[in-house]
């Protein structure tokens, strides 16, 4: 059974913006290799966290994403995102 002290700490970012930030901080001080272990390894565990969270919120923006169509008669249509079909399928 974990411990309350073995729990992921939340992350301090709140936005997209800022987690994209702090994701490109920790990419650098890993590349920096100037880093403990121990460091590099906690730091790695929270770059996970924040790229997870990105791709939740890309995720979640992309359901949102409407694309308005005009129609024959000028009139705009709202109708949802259409993923680009992926450029290996269809070439079997």
């Amino acid at each position: 059974m974990a411990k309350p002290n073995d729990e992921a700490p939340e992350l301090k970012v709140k936005d997209f913006e800022s987690a994209l930030k702090s994701l490109e901080d920790i990419v650098s001080q890993l590349e920096g290799g100037e880093l403990t272990l121990d460091r590099a390894l906690a730091l790695f565990e929270e770059g996970v966290r924040v790229s997870r969270f990105c791709h939740n919120k890309l995720e979640e923006a992309e359901r949102k994403v409407e694309t308005l169509i005009r129609t024959s008669d000028g009139t705009l249509v709202e109708e949802p995102f259409a993923e680009a079909p992926d450029p290996g399928e269809g070439s079997r």
